[in-house]
């Protein structure tokens, strides 16, 4: 997993909340995740997306080798899929 501090990813126009992934993150959506412990949080540098079975670049479709504990929109609104 690559981890950052705040300084390497987009500041958020939006909610700062982090869900827990117990509540289902969205398929179609671009996603911050993050393993919380304690008072530490290790983030993924990248937009991230819900696949079965997983999580992918958001980008590239590159399988991400991360188990997340908590997910939030992307900063920069995560840009949906069209249909």
């Amino acid at each position: 997993m690559s981890a950052s501090s705040d300084e390497h990813r987009p500041r958020s126009t939006g909610d700062l909340t982090w869900e827990r992934v117990e509540t289902g993150p969205p398929f179609d959506q671009d996603l911050e995740i993050a393993v919380i412990e304690g008072n530490a949080i290790h983030r993924v540098v990248f937009p991230c997306r819900r696949a079965f079975g997983g999580w992918i670049k958001a980008k590239s479709g590159e399988h991400v080798a991360v188990q997340p504990t908590h997910w939030r929109i992307w900063p920069d609104g995560g840009g949906r899929l069209s249909q």
